[in-house]
């Protein structure tokens, strides 16, 4: 009999979470628990159910695959059949404060964190003494530190940063970008097996969920997830970079990876992923604008995210709201209902979370961030709301990123300014406003894009808590300019939480 056994969580599924030499029985607890407490995108919980139980099927006769109510009960079950006790089991750290406080009573061994590139003793280090933690300043120690995209101690091609070359609006007169289709995952008996026990809780009113389930789009098992990776550097790293901002009605897809799920289930080594992109880069397949955009996510932001959700505490999210946002979120958004609004950018990115889960980084910020941020939605409320409708999406991934980017709830700690913008942002950035019913460039009647209106009336209402920004002076000279900011903002107020 093995003296110890590893157990680990639904995102924690790669390889790099097991070490080399062990060999010994790896334990995966189904719970439904954590189904029932919260209502998710039926996508995201068909995802990580199918994704957990094809690990254990991978792992052969060495996983202990349990379900169970809770993680409690499960790891009792998993040790009554092991014949062991809790201090003989070494699990990985989990990704969120709960789970952590969790492990912690339960007396097991808890080994460090991995799947991200710096360790957090490192970050730690990193981050003591410092007045801001600014991302570029990790990116550029990251850098040093890991040798990525370096030639001895300079960056390659002399430039840190090249987001001023990756800005590009979409393409005009053509519909898509004209890349080749994803690889897409072929969906199996698991696959299957999932969906009749989603079908039949539903049925039994177990769980609720929320918007469509299927195909699955994303990566559930290590192969599937290094084939998507092998697809997306060939067919569409080079044009990543350009248009990563972009955003186009009839290309949901464009170049990004889908990397986002599996590397968040832990299935895709994130160290891997930047070495195949850097690899273009050197044998010349793609331009460095794309390979350093693509890097500068995964090893700069996704890294910088995961390691401010520690620092900041477990009371970040709770306790932010900078600019005392109370606004319920209303049912037509929690419910994906894209069919209740006329704004064509809003409607379609609903459309595009209730269809798959997911959204690229610019829907999210821009639409979604952009409109929670100028109607005031309660900013706990609104990081929930994230979590559960995304299929890559964790507390440790929404609480900086909803909380401090989207919604400037913590006043400047995250982002040094509030993202929000008007319809001209949204027409230079996308092709939405062509058919959309809504002019971006006017601000009252009854054409009058909602973005627009919105972005002054939200200046407007929190020009005293944003007369000390800098980064905000500007705009609020701006609105000093305008003579119908009081028709703007009551107009805004009238229409209140109804789709727009």
């Amino acid at each position: 009999m093995t003296s110890e056994a590893i157990w680990i969580f639904a995102d924690q599924l790669g390889d790099h979470f097991l070490d080399p030499n062990f060999d010994g029985p790896v334990i995966l607890i189904e719970s439904h628990a954590a189904l029932r407490r919260r209502t998710y995108h039926r996508a995201k919980a068909h995802l990580i159910l199918s994704a957990l139980r094809h690990r254990a099927r991978d792992l052969g006769e060495r996983a202990v695959f349990v379900t169970a109510d809770t993680y409690r009960a499960g790891l009792k079950q998993a040790l009554d059949t092991l014949g062991m006790k809790p201090e003989q089991v070494i699990v990985r750290a989990p990704t969120s404060h709960p789970a952590r406080r969790l492990v912690a009573d339960l007396g097991v061994q808890v080994s460090p964190s991995r799947g991200f590139i710096a360790t957090e003793g490192e970050f730690t280090d990193w981050a003591s003494g410092r007045k801001r933690l600014v991302l570029e300043d990790f990116y550029r120690m990251m850098r040093r530190t890991t040798g990525v995209l370096m030639d001895g101690a300079e960056p390659v091609g002399d430039r840190w940063n090249l987001d001023t070359d990756n800005r590009q609006p979409p393409p005009r007169r053509q519909s898509t970008l004209g890349l080749p289709e994803p690889w897409w995952p072929v969906e199996d008996e698991i696959d299957e097996q999932v969906r009749r026990d989603l079908d039949r809780w539903q049925m039994e009113g177990t769980i609720v969920t929320l918007g469509a389930d299927g195909p699955r789009r994303f990566a559930a098992t290590v192969d599937e997830a290094n084939a998507a990776l092998v697809d997306f550097v060939t067919h569409r790293l080079a044009e990543f970079g350009p248009y990563e901002d972009a955003v186009m009605a009839s290309d949901w897809v464009m170049a990004h990876s889908l990397l986002s799920a599996p590397l968040n289930l832990g299935l895709l080594d994130p160290r891997d992923a930047i070495d195949q992109v850097e690899q273009a880069y050197r044998s010349g397949s793609v331009p460095l604008a794309s390979a350093e955009g693509f890097i500068r996510q995964v090893m700069g932001w996704r890294d910088y995210v995961w390691h401010l959700y520690w620092h900041l505490g477990p009371d970040y999210v709770a306790s932010s709201n900078a600019l005392d946002a109370q606004t319920q979120v209303p049912d037509w958004w929690q419910q994906l209902d894209a069919d209740q609004v006329s704004a064509a950018c809003l409607s379609a990115t609903l459309a595009d979370v209730r269809d798959r889960g997911w959204a690229h980084h610019i829907p999210r910020l821009m639409i979604l961030g952009n409109w929670a941020l100028q109607q005031g939605f309660d900013p706990q409320e609104t990081t929930d709301w994230f979590t559960r409708v995304f299929v890559d999406a964790y507390p440790w991934v929404m609480a900086a990123n909803v909380i401090g980017m989207a919604l400037y709830a913590d006043g400047g700690v995250m982002a040094t300014k509030p993202y929000a913008a008007g319809g001209a942002y949204i027409k230079r950035m996308t092709n939405y406003c062509g058919a959309c019913v809504y002019k971006p460039t006017q601000r009252v009647g009854e054409g009058a894009c909602p973005f627009t209106s919105g972005y002054w009336a939200f200046l407007h209402g929190n020009r005293d808590l944003l007369a000390s920004n800098h980064r905000v002076a500007q705009p609020l000279r701006n609105l000093d300019r305008l003579g119908d900011i009081d028709e703007v903002a009551l107009q805004v107020q009238q229409r209140g939480s109804s789709p727009p």
